[in-house]
């Protein structure tokens, strides 16, 4: 399955390239970005998964991304679905 599947993005030929073509995830097989479990083996994959995150262009843009379209699954910009769910929390609270 090509990593666009997952994160819900056709490519197109008619318009600028848009910054999930430029992601070092974009050759990685997508199960990657998608432990089963968080313990034994589950954690060495999320810690793949964050290298690749970490060696990324565009790590930053993707992070607010799954931020903002509150994405629940999955390793995207270097956080896990919990690490975007503790940010969030975090900045309700700085916010009032």
């Amino acid at each position: 399955m090509h990593w666009a599947t997952h994160w819900g993005y056709a490519p197109s030929t008619d318009r600028a390239p848009d910054w999930r073509e430029q992601g070092a995830c974009r050759d990685v097989d997508p199960d990657l970005f998608f432990p089963v479990g968080t313990t034994g083996p589950a954690l060495a994959q999320e810690e793949d998964a964050r290298a690749v995150c970490h060696s990324c262009p565009v790590m930053l843009t993707c992070q607010q991304w799954a931020l903002d379209t509150r994405l629940e699954d999955g390793i995207a910009g270097g956080m896990t679905a919990h690490e975007r769910v503790l940010h969030r929390r975090r900045q309700r609270r700085t916010a009032s």
